[in-house]
């Protein structure tokens, strides 16, 4: 059954929510059969896909490109668009049609954005034009400029305040859900208790509605290098056994192991005598 926006809402006094990243058809097939309950289109496809050194890179056409990508593969999870830099950061006019664009040109469920007292009237706007949105709190990576690179944010009393302030205001916007991305589990908890909307953290401890890792860092598939962040738990080692593979491909080729009848094409009809009388043919042709 397709999970929707407020099966989301209701899974928080249920049980805990799983999010995973996915950016393309074959992804989004394993991600909907493992009955994840959130795919994120995330804008981290700038860095495991596109190979870029941060999400700030990655274009709206882009993000849509992967998102038609996942959503033909008509996953039974919630699909939920990433809002990349400066589409959103701009006018409200803009923001919104941005964000239309991925519900009526990418079949998304919902979108996703960075950041809180900034972007109120943003939120508002997309809300208000009937598309569920998920917040972004704590670690944003589109503001690591600013924030003077990827930092554990709310380690003092004065800003996990402020986070939760910034929580308070998601969930009076109508955020259906937020993502709270690299804070003290502490923090994370309180912040679960004190909002009614699910939090669903990545470097946040335990404590929260639910949890969401990047699909390349679950499975342990290298994009430029490994991620060593300390929240990331890799559940396969698939850049090595693919690199194996390969390696098994081209020894086999080599050698002239592969392919082997099994793997070829018969003729039928054509017998032996027929290629010889057909080999002659051809000399005739070419002489």
């Amino acid at each position: 059954m397709k999970i929707t926006v407020p099966k989301i809402l209701d899974l928080k006094s249920e049980r805990q929510i799983t999010m995973m990243t996915a950016y393309d058809f074959p992804t989004s097939k394993a991600v909907s059969e493992a009955q994840i309950d959130i795919i994120l289109v995330g804008d981290s496809l700038a860095q495991v896909v596109l190979g870029h050194d941060d999400t700030l890179s990655v274009t709206m056409d882009e993000m849509l490109h992967h998102v038609q990508a996942v959503t033909r593969a008509k996953p039974n999870c919630l699909v939920v668009a990433d809002m990349p830099y400066m589409s959103y950061h701009n006018t409200k006019e803009e923001a919104v049609k941005n964000a239309a664009r991925f519900i009526q040109e990418g079949k998304a469920d919902a979108v996703k954005l960075e950041g809180g007292f900034k972007r109120k009237d943003i939120i508002e706007a997309i809300i208000s034009a009937e598309i569920p949105v998920m917040g972004h709190l704590g670690l944003t990576p589109q503001s690591k400029n600013m924030m003077g690179g990827y930092k554990v944010q709310g380690k003092t009393l004065e800003l996990a305040t402020e986070l939760l302030e910034e929580a308070v205001l998601l969930e009076t916007l109508g955020c259906f859900s937020m993502v709270l991305e690299g804070v003290p589990s502490v923090v994370a908890e309180v912040l679960t208790e004190k909002v009614s909307i699910p939090i669903i953290g990545i470097g946040a401890g335990a404590n929260v509605d639910g949890q969401v890792l990047v699909f390349h860092d679950l499975i342990g598939m290298k994009s430029k290098e490994y991620i060593d962040a300390k929240f990331v738990k890799r559940y396969a080692n698939q850049h090595e056994e693919v690199v194996k593979a390969l390696e098994n491909f081209k020894k086999e080729v080599e050698n002239k192991v592969f392919p082997t009848e099994h793997h070829s094409y018969e003729a039928g009809k054509i017998t032996e005598n027929d290629v010889k009388e057909w080999k002659k043919e051809i000399k005739k042709i070419l002489s």
